[in-house]
């Protein structure tokens, strides 16, 4: 009789830790999608960023001539 309350009660807790696994495994799913997605953001943001930083140029260089002409009237 003990032994099988003891057997039992193992296999309860097994049960218990088995769905807590499933449970981990999920969440680590689950943040490994997050990083990854995060990962992509990062590289589309770079992207965006290099292409502003063209325009900030771009509007110097034009702002520059702008002032040379104006000078020169």
């Amino acid at each position: 009789m003990v032994v099988e309350d003891v057997a039992s009660g193992a296999g309860e807790i097994i049960s218990i830790l088995g769905g807590l696994a499933l449970w981990l495994q999920t969440l680590g799913v689950i943040v490994i999608a997050w990083i990854i997605f995060q990962i992509i953001a990062l590289h589309i943001n770079r992207q965006r960023m290099r292409e502003v930083y063209k325009i900030k140029e771009d509007m110097q260089r034009i702002e520059r001539k702008i002032d040379l002409i104006l000078k020169k009237k």
